[in-house]
């Protein structure tokens, strides 16, 4: 299992959240998936056998949101 981290730009409403968070959690693989708002960060933990940072990625920007930067830590 992994936590990742990743930096959006800016968000501008409450239901930017709200939109990304449903679809990076419908994803496979994503086990579960929280937005910060007032941070501007998704983060998630994910099974890298199903799915990659790179894959989330991709859903946010498919959205139209930029991603500033991907943090991925293991965990145990």
């Amino acid at each position: 299992m992994q936590k990742v981290i990743i930096q959006l730009g800016t968000l501008t409403c409450p239901s930017c959240m709200q939109k990304i968070e449903n679809a990076v959690g419908q994803q496979s693989g994503v086990d579960k998936v929280k937005v910060l708002f007032n941070a501007s960060k998704v983060k998630a933990d994910i099974e890298p056998d199903k799915t990659s940072p790179e894959a989330l990625k991709q859903v946010i920007e498919n959205l139209g949101y930029e991603v500033e930067g991907i943090k991925v830590k293991e965990l145990a």
